[in-house]
């Protein structure tokens, strides 16, 4: 396959745009300049003032022609967002924020360690349907209403002083249709007392959906995807840089410069060194994303941009007033020999008071004179310092702080900058089968068996790491393509996986000889009339069953669950028969890395939901084809598409 692109490299639409200063600024020119995602950064230090006068320019230019007012910004109810600096996209079922074992969200679990190794978050994103949307007709809004104790969760992390970003999926068009999008938000805000919404996707929010938004909750904060448009920044006043690339001499954020309370979130989600993101945040005055659990890989940050981060939040935190309203003068002055080690700086000038904020962008620590007015300073390599001083007689009040927080974030950065890699391993159901295969079974023999697996390349990856790891972003066609791999299976006893799936009938007869209640029982049987099986279905797939329940069945019939490599060589038996409707089949291949837990899916359903690429693979699939289904908590992985069928191990007889 030739790729018409390095994933590795810039695309040219992420690329910074250069700033021409040699003729005056025409109209054409100053229209040109609102596309921009960042703003290049001249290497020729006598070229700045010029640049400097050029975007300010543009800026006058650009808010007359879009008449902008900032009437967003004055909202009290949204002026938070100005200083919602770092913010975290969370998957729901993200295993610090909720507890497979106690059957419950945890954000006390989460909120400790974003503080240990972060010094806390202003901001979550609670993502939640994508990637598992359209295993069956559930739509987005499903997965948020359908969760019992959500509004705690969101209470909880209010209380603890945090903000809650939903995710709206504009690309959820093929699943259960209710009411319009902009109603179905709307109400979600108003459900779960949202603070904002994540623009997934989406640049910008149609001006119907705006209003319908705003009226669910006044000065609800609207981040946009990537470059967000001049003319929307009025009502939009926050959007996630994700993808920009800067200049090798550090470049000024479009948006941010347009509007200092717009507040930007710098991210690479499949980067693994944050440094240059970190480093565009503190020149520019704006946050950073904290991006983990990407759609169910883990891409974690090391200790290095962990450290950094605290050290770039202790300054930000005591300087917030300075940097909304301060003169900020980007690439300020420094001295030659700061310049020539690759050292660069923002200032911010308030009330006598100047900050730097300083970045080096070469890779060994550097130690001088940055300006005359300060004392020699160390700079680490690809990271950040700061330096503070005042002029005047009487320092404001608020200057002390600020100085303290300069000394204790100077400090050369601790911990490792290699990336913390999590293998997913296995979780081994308790016991095994005891009994004999008593029904129709296919049996798989002992020794070894190579099997090759087809599956689609979607984000979530299959089953080591991450999958997509320093690309700048995937695209198709490395994004969605079809892919195999292989697998070397020792079986080390015959295995008898049945040749049928478990139905409601047989699935009715356990419940009534062994009483079983599961511990969590939302969606449990949801199909069932009056406790038992629709007249008609009995010998259909039993779905609305999770794994727990799965097991449970399993155990009761002295039987287990067949994995993954069982299932697909049993599924190249011609005995082997897939039950009506089809559904997919749980196996006995659970897997966690510590923060995701995902199990395999086997066989396909009949459902499909058509409409985007960003659906699970719905519609029957041959025996060799998986899914990696990343597990929702508190019932929602009962599903009507998902049933099970049981294995024996031979050698138990």
């Amino acid at each position: 396959m030739t790729y018409t692109f390095d994933p590795l490299v810039p695309r040219p639409i992420d690329l910074p745009t250069a700033i021409d200063t040699s003729a005056a600024l025409t109209r054409e020119l100053s229209v040109a300049l609102d596309e921009a995602k960042i703003f290049s950064g001249p290497t020729n230090p006598a070229e700045r003032d010029a640049w400097r006068a050029r975007l300010d320019e543009w800026r006058r230019d650009a808010r007359e022609r879009h008449g902008f007012v900032g009437t967003g910004y004055e909202n009290p109810n949204a002026q938070w967002a100005a200083q919602c600096r770092t913010v975290a996209q969370v998957w729901l079922w993200d295993e610090l924020l909720y507890s497979f074992d106690e059957h419950r969200f945890t954000p006390e679990r989460l909120i400790a360690d974003a503080q240990a190794r972060f010094d806390g978050l202003d901001a979550v994103v609670l993502w939640h349907a994508y990637p598992i949307i359209g295993v069956d007709d559930r739509n987005q809004w499903d997965y948020y209403r359908d969760i019992p104790g959500l509004r705690r969760l969101v209470d909880d992390l209010h209380a603890a002083g945090l903000k809650v970003f939903v995710d709206y999926n504009p690309w959820d068009i093929g699943t259960r249709r209710a009411g319009a999008d902009r109603e179905e938000l709307a109400a979600v805000i108003a459900d779960f007392d949202a603070d904002g919404v994540f623009l997934d996707t989406l640049k910008k929010a149609d001006p119907d959906l705006v209003a319908a938004l705003n009226a669910a909750k006044d000065g609800i904060v609207l981040e946009g995807e990537s470059k967000l448009a001049v003319e929307r920044t009025e009502d939009h006043t926050s959007s996630w840089a994700q993808f920009f690339a800067d200049s090798e001499v550090p470049g000024v954020l479009r948006a941010h410069w347009y509007e200092r309370r717009h507040m930007q979130h710098h991210v690479r989600r499949w980067h693994r060194d944050h440094s240059e993101e970190l480093q565009s945040a503190w020149l520019n005055g704006v946050g950073v994303m904290v991006w983990e659990v990407v759609f169910g890989v883990w891409v974690g940050w090391s200790e290095r941009d962990a450290n950094t981060l605290r050290r770039l939040q202790t300054v930000t935190r005591a300087a917030e007033d300075l940097l909304l309203t301060g003169a900020w003068t980007p690439l300020a002055a420094l001295t030659a020999d700061a310049e020539a080690a690759g050292v660069y700086a923002s200032s911010w000038e308030k009330e006598g008071v100047t900050l730097f904020t300083l970045v080096n962008r070469g890779t060994t620590d550097w130690t001088g004179v940055v300006h005359a007015d300060h004392p020699p300073i160390t700079v680490p390599g690809r990271s950040i310092a700061a330096a503070v001083g005042h002029s005047g007689d009487a320092a404001p009040v608020w200057f002390a702080g600020l100085e303290a927080a300069v000394a204790a974030a100077n400090v050369v950065p601790t911990g490792s900058p290699a990336f913390a890699h999590r293998i997913a391993r296995r979780v081994l159901a308790e016991g095994s089968s005891r009994d004999t295969a008593t029904e129709p079974s296919v049996l798989i023999a002992s020794g070894e068996h190579v099997v090759t697996v087809r599956y689609r390349a979607r984000e979530t990856g299959m089953y080591q790491g991450a999958p997509y790891v320093d690309e700048f972003k995937p695209l198709p066609p490395r994004l969605h393509d079809a892919r195999t791999l292989q697998r070397e299976v020792v079986l080390h006893g015959g295995v008898r996986v049945a040749q049928t799936e478990v139905t409601n009938r047989q699935f009715a007869a356990f419940v009534a000889e062994s009483g079983y209640v599961p511990a969590i029982d939302h969606r449990y049987l949801l199909q069932w009339q009056d406790g038992a099986p629709a007249a008609g279905t009995e010998n259909e797939p039993v779905t609305f069953v999770n794994l727990d329940d799965a097991r449970a069945y399993a155990a009761w019939r002295g039987a287990r669950l067949a994995t993954e490599d069982e299932w697909q060589l049993a599924g190249a038996d011609e005995s082997f028969q897939r039950g009506t409707p089809r559904v997919w089949n749980w196996t006995e291949s659970e897997y966690s890395d510590g923060r995701t837990r995902f199990v395999m899916l086997k066989g396909g359903a009949d459902y499909i939901a058509e409409g985007s690429d960003w659906y699970i693979e719905g519609g029957p699939h041959e025996a060799d084809y998986a899914v990696k289904f990343l597990r929702p908590g508190l019932g929602l992985d009962r599903s009507a598409t998902i049933g099970f069928r049981l294995a024996w191990d031979e050698e138990s007889s």
